[in-house]
């Protein structure tokens, strides 16, 4: 088993550099391009892996936010990115969906109500004996 070993860590790092390399931004990779890092790291396993995490890979984080005054998911309301569009006809067109979608389950909950009702009192004429 322990003469497996050096071929196990050669394939995980090679794994991992390729994967790693892939899911980094293009303009971020340092001194070379994209492409460029992983023809060696597959041409040369080991020495294009460690050559990648040593002065391939980027430095920063890849968690960043959009937009730039917050580096926090707990951003001010006058940044908060918008789900509508940022014009007021689309948040006016917004709003009166919500508000026609609002009436129309009204109407359906007054219609279901008419109608137990009506079940209601169907049910309790059939209920009262006739006249004998």
């Amino acid at each position: 088993m322990l003469r497996f070993l050096p071929v196990i860590v050669e394939v995980a790092l090679l794994v991992f550099c390729l994967i790693d390399c892939i899911q980094s931004d293009s303009d971020r990779v340092r001194n070379l391009s994209k492409g460029w890092w992983l023809v060696l790291i597959v041409v040369l396993p080991i020495a294009g892996g460690i050559a990648w995490l040593a002065v391939g890979r980027p430095q920063t984080p890849r968690t960043h936010v959009p937009w730039r005054s917050t580096q926090t998911a707990g951003f001010p309301e006058h940044e908060r990115p918008r789900r509508y569009g940022d014009d007021a006809s689309a948040e006016e067109r917004r709003r009166a969906e919500e508000r026609r979608s609002d009436d129309l389950h009204e109407q359906m909950l007054r219609d279901w109500e008419a109608q137990l009702r009506a079940r209601d009192q169907g049910a309790s004429d059939t209920d009262r004996p006739g006249p004998v």
